[in-house]
């Protein structure tokens, strides 16, 4: 099966191609917005690997949370490469594939949200067993039990989220951020149960319908104007 995965819910994006079973990963260029650098990012790997569009089996992105305009275009270029070749779409939650790619069983998602707030969700067995919510640390309200994996970026830029988690948590990966990868191997078991949609169909999940703080939000944090 073949399948391109897109993962631009943060500023580290990603691509990914499965062909066949074998996965390549191709980081998009530092400093540089995803929406131009995308394109021929997915073009030049297609070309290395000798595949076209035409010969894919599906598209999926990372739906979200995350990054408002990072989901935009993950899901604007799925959309239209997945019309142009009449292939199904898979959209994949940021923070299941963060889960996914964790190798935990019980595993808590910390994604930071900016703005003083982070996105979270707990998964056991790849299963969500919380909505994912965003707030600030000291609101995010902790799943029962003890013996969780904590991973993602939330959890550095967080530090009270961290101390609260502590009691609960016996191993820590921050340093895991979204990643291509991780989406493909997700999409590709659900495009093998028939999950894929239709182009129009595909949406992201913002989770948060806030872009940005306003000016006395960003003063009365401390912040300028």
């Amino acid at each position: 099966m073949n399948l391109l995965a897109i993962e631009t819910s943060t500023e580290a994006g990603s691509i990914a191609l499965c062909r066949n079973g074998d996965l390549v990963r191709r980081a998009c260029p530092a400093g540089v917005p995803h929406s131009a650098t995308l394109l021929p990012l997915i073009s030049n790997t297609l070309g290395d690997l000798g595949l076209s569009l035409g010969k894919l089996d599906g598209i999926a992105f990372a739906a979200g949370p995350g990054s408002f305009t990072g989901l935009r275009v993950a899901c604007g270029v799925a959309q239209g490469l997945a019309v142009a070749y009449d292939l199904p779409v898979i959209a994949v939650g940021t923070l299941a594939a963060l889960a996914a790619a964790s190798g935990g069983e019980r595993v808590l998602v910390a994604l930071d949200a900016r703005m003083g707030e982070v996105y979270f969700a707990a998964f056991v067995a790849g299963q969500p067993v919380t909505s994912t919510v965003v707030a600030p640390a000291d609101k995010i309200e902790l799943p029962a039990g003890r013996g969780w994996l904590a991973c993602g970026n939330g959890l550095v830029a967080h530090p009270p989220l961290r101390a609260r988690l502590a009691p609960i948590v016996d191993a820590w990966q921050p340093e895991l951020i979204p990643d291509a990868g991780a989406v493909a191997r997700l999409a590709l078991a659900a495009l093998a149960r028939g999950e894929g949609v239709d182009a129009a169909d595909a949406v992201p999940v913002y989770v948060r319908n806030k872009v940005a703080m306003t000016v006395a939000e960003r003063l009365a944090a401390g912040g300028r104007a």
